[in-house]
């Protein structure tokens, strides 16, 4: 259980002091480019969710995060309740490591809107809205259940 929490504290660790420095060193600047034109730092504050949507829900998107968070930790505490809610075996390994960086990324998120009343993002590849590594740790945490869920369906069927 431990590795499971370790992997959001090191989520919550690494976006934050990238939030301190992005905030402390690109100040007023609207971008730094990085590689003109594909990759740039541009300090945003979003009051909304992903993509700016929903702008001041400050409390909604407290409350939605805080219920997240905890719903995450009683399915990683809990293993029947990570079969009952998302169907998968409390074994899953990677299951785990998908809520473990959601919630590291939720938590992330969280401390933002509680201590700002935004989400400090920074990231800006130009294409995309810019976004933080918070963000990128619930993304890529949704992709691997979102393909776990694929491919669980793709094998079931093959069986």
């Amino acid at each position: 259980m431990g590795f499971y929490l370790f992997i959001p504290f090191l989520i919550i660790v690494l976006d934050q002091v990238s939030k301190y420095f992005a905030c402390r060193f690109l100040g007023q600047q609207d971008t730094v480019p990085l590689v003109k034109g594909v990759f740039h730092l541009t300090l945003t504050g979003n009051q909304g969710a992903a993509f700016s949507i929903l702008q001041g829900g400050l409390v909604f998107f407290v409350i939605v995060s805080a219920v997240c968070i905890f719903g995450i930790i009683a399915m990683l505490c809990r293993p029947r309740l990570l079969k009952t809610v998302l169907g998968f075996d409390a074994a899953d390994k990677l299951i785990k490591i998908s809520l473990a960086l959601i919630l590291g990324g939720a938590c992330g998120n969280l401390i933002d809107r509680l201590r700002l009343g935004y989400v400090v993002d920074f990231l800006d590849f130009r294409v995309w809205p810019v976004f933080n590594l918070a963000d990128s740790a619930i993304t890529v945490g949704a992709l691997l259940i979102c393909w776990k869920m694929i491919f669980r369906g793709h094998k079931a069927r093959q069986e």
